[in-house]
């Protein structure tokens, strides 16, 4: 199994006609996923690398049952080609788009709750399960299928860790991007609970940052949990109230620091490492404790509880 995604997902493209959509459209396809239809106002009928292009989504809809659509559109209509979508049926969404309005992502989000809906992203390099699909702009060659969830923040810094972890013979089940920026669908937390949840994960990585609060909910969801869980933070130099590359990323009043995160996630039992290439050793020596002795998920979890009492 895997979270979000299978081999089995059929995904519409919007912006499948621009340079990025073209691209990544084809590096998908080149990896098996099952790209059944992509959407772009005024240029229905055409072809993108065999592709059948709509004008709306409802249209393509009509034409391919679509489980899930990954949006490639300029920042300035994301929401309205989101809510396209949505009101068309489809009920996942990777938005890669970055740059998304504060109070677009906020409308947005609040619209997919009120609907039943998924949303992954904003600013997200999207999902993928390993062998079966990917979903968005992960370079295809780093992942190998096995029985390790990635959650993360950033993107580049997660195709290092996945990368360090396939090299080390450490497979993933599901890696998913949450995004970047401050207002999101899918939190650390959303995605934990479906790694928990999921009997193909053993074990979780979580990749965070400095800034906000998801790393500090996700160490309190985690002392519930029965899976060992992994961590790296980046951060650890930036200077209070500057943002570091996302929009999520920077420290206000005192909190969303390296401090705060690192401290709440090892009082929750996670190993946090200090430097990405640790990830990969951590993980493995997790996954021999889980292989030797069955128990060790219930006695790590049972940890869990003794430390909040």
């Amino acid at each position: 199994m895997s979270i979000l995604i299978d081999e089995a997902t059929s995904v519409l493209v919007q912006g499948i006609t621009g340079y990025q959509g073209q691209f990544h459209a084809k590096q998908m396809l080149a990896y098996g996923t099952q790209i059944l239809a992509g959407v772009t106002p005024g240029k229905g009928g055409q072809r993108v690398e065999g592709i059948p292009v709509f004008d709306t989504v409802r249209a393509a809809m009509e034409a391919y049952p679509i489980d899930v659509s990954v949006l490639f559109t300029p920042a300035a209509f994301t929401m309205d080609a989101a809510i396209e979508a949505l009101e068309a049926g489809v009920k996942t969404l990777v938005i890669i788009t970055e740059h998304v309005p504060l109070h677009d992502a906020m409308e947005l989000m609040a619209y997919a709750k009120r609907v039943g809906a998924t949303i992954v992203g904003p600013n997200t390099f999207g999902l993928v399960s390993p062998g079966k699909c990917k979903i968005g702009i992960a370079p295809n060659a780093i992942f190998s299928p096995g029985e390790v969830g990635v959650v993360a923040r950033s993107g580049t810094l997660s195709y290092e860790i996945v990368g360090s972890l396939t090299n080390n013979g450490i497979g993933q089940s599901t890696v998913v991007g949450i995004g970047g920026d401050r207002v999101i669908g899918q939190s650390f937390v959303d995605v934990l609970r479906r790694f928990e949840k999921d009997p193909a994960t053993s074990a979780v990585v979580l990749v965070g940052e400095i800034g906000g609060s998801d790393e500090e909910d996700a160490a309190l969801y985690i002392r519930e949990m029965t899976k060992p869980v992994v961590a790296y933070i980046a951060g650890k130099s930036a200077p209070p109230g500057k943002r570091m590359g996302h929009a999520g990323a920077i420290i206000e009043k005192g909190k969303g620091t390296y401090s705060n995160k690192t401290a709440a996630l090892r009082e929750a039992g996670v190993k946090v490492v200090t430097l990405p290439f640790e990830v990969a050793t951590t993980v493995k020596a997790e996954l021999s404790m889980l292989h030797l002795d069955p128990f060790y998920g219930l006695t790590w979890s049972m940890k869990q509880v003794d430390s909040i009492e």
